[in-house]
């Protein structure tokens, strides 16, 4: 990594990490990932990986659509 790229992932909304953290999990057992629940993810592939975060993104765009379309 480039020296003063490392900016991490972190929330931009103080307290929203624990929310996003109990999201992804939540996301995961939808998925039918097994082995997470404790939190190491170092047997689960990258693939996988990334369709949790995939299918994060899209359930976030929904909720954020019917939050503007004034359906919450």
């Amino acid at each position: 990594m480039a020296r003063g790229s490392n900016t991490g992932n972190r929330a931009l909304v103080q307290g929203a990490a624990r929310a996003l953290d109990q999201f992804k999990y939540e996301v995961a057992r939808e998925l039918g990932l097994q082995g997470v629940e404790d939190g190491y993810w170092g047997d689960i592939p990258s693939r996988q990986c990334g369709a949790v975060g995939g299918h994060m993104v899209r359930k976030m765009i929904e909720m954020a659509e019917q939050q503007m379309a004034g359906r919450r």
